[in-house]
């Protein structure tokens, strides 16, 4: 995790799955309230499995950030996370974009 500005960029590894989405989603929590930062940018490049659990992590912190009057971004997604994520109906709530870069200047 790293912070850029009021923008919490997290960048994940391996599989986003049930017995991994609970203690991510706690760190994630507290770095976003603890330091008061406004947007999450979610960097799913190194992703090689993601379920429902998940899109739920993914999802919760959508309404985090909307509470917080923030933005939620996704980017690098290879294809099997994209197609898991269109399936879902994630991507006609959170953008996606191609780099962290732009993700920030949105």
């Amino acid at each position: 995790m790293k912070i850029v500005g009021d923008n919490l960029i997290i960048k994940f590894e391996g599989e986003l799955d049930h017995h991994s989405s609970e203690e991510i989603r706690r760190r994630i929590d507290n770095e976003y309230y603890n330091n008061n930062l406004k947007n999450l940018v979610l960097d799913l490049g190194g992703l090689n499995f993601m379920d429902s659990s998940g899109i739920g992590l993914i999802m919760g912190r959508y309404k985090n950030c909307r509470e917080q009057n923030g933005k939620i971004a996704i980017v690098n997604i290879n294809s099997k996370i994209e197609r898991i994520i269109e399936m879902s109906g994630l991507k006609e709530i959170v953008p996606i974009y191609t780099t962290i870069e732009k993700a920030i200047k949105a």
